[in-house]
């Protein structure tokens, strides 16, 4: 299992950004995939995930500005990011997981790092 992040960059307050992650050595559309970001010297947290049932999750913070999207044919997710403000810098990560023999096992990619300036 391979996530790669890219989009990420530097934007104006008030901008747009649009993340993909690339997923390899699985199918996008069979796992549950997540952004989540981590700011400097704050926690990881979730910013929208979508379910192979295709439910979408997003955070509050973030909500009515960002969404999330799959593509099957890609085998990639995508995050919107719309009217970004200066906390929405952070390093942006894509997840997944999967349950194996009773464990739940975690994928990260390397992350992509979004800075929005005011």
């Amino acid at each position: 299992v391979v996530l790669k992040e890219s989009g990420g960059g530097l934007v104006q307050s008030g901008g747009s950004l649009r993340l993909s992650c690339l997923a390899s050595g699985f199918a996008v559309g069979n796992n549950f995939m997540s952004w989540y970001r981590q700011a400097p010297g704050k926690e990881r947290e979730m910013v929208a995930s979508i379910s192979s049932a295709s439910t979408i999750v997003v955070a509050e913070p973030v909500k009515g500005r960002f969404s999330i999207s799959r593509d099957n044919t890609k085998n990639m997710i995508q995050l919107q990011m719309n009217d970004l403000n200066f906390e929405d810098t952070a390093v942006y990560f894509c997840h997944t997981e999967s349950w194996k023999w009773g464990q739940l096992n975690e994928y990260w990619g390397p992350g992509t790092q979004v800075t929005v300036s005011s």
